[in-house]
């Protein structure tokens, strides 16, 4: 059993700060991995929570192996979030509290598939072309990284 869903498993949906990380994946023509996530129906970057005795880089490696199967081979920082904006309550009412530590990764190999226990699709996407159905806790990170490009990248 994860952490989380230990700890779910003895407070019920009270918020729960987690803390975790995520990765930007960008392949050669500079397009953005995201998952189609089965939690919410939305489109997510790719990520999760910590484990007991993880660090933060190895939190993104592990999670991007297990959602895309996608081994990264180099971690560059971006920035770590927290605040309101990353309040989020899932449909099934769990609510978090997130503290997210964002890498920006280039370097990887492996076969992209999607876990079908977490997503049902992963999927390379422009800048330009950003699904609308973006994960609400996950549009600060994009938006950031969009603003760091000088506002190259359309989402609603």
């Amino acid at each position: 059993m994860s952490y989380v869903r230990e700890l779910r498993s003895l407070v019920g949906h009270r918020p729960l700060i987690i803390v975790g990380a995520a990765v930007l994946i960008f392949d050669k023509c500079d397009r953005l991995l995201l998952q189609l996530r089965k939690d919410n129906q939305q489109w997510g970057l790719i990520g999760g929570s910590m484990e007991i005795g993880e660090s933060l880089e190895e939190t993104a490696k592990r999670e991007a192996f297990e959602e895309t199967g996608l081994e990264l081979y180099r971690l560059d920082w971006f920035d770590l979030f927290s605040g309101q904006e990353l309040i989020y309550q899932y449909p099934n009412g769990d609510v978090i509290v997130n503290v997210v530590a964002v890498y920006i990764s280039r370097e990887f190999s492996g076969e992209l598939k999607a876990n079908k226990e977490e997503g049902h699709e992963v999927r390379f996407f422009k800048l330009s072309e950003l699904p609308q159905n973006l994960s609400p806790p996950d549009k600060p990170v994009i938006e950031r990284y969009c603003q760091s490009l000088d506002n190259i990248c359309h989402m609603s």
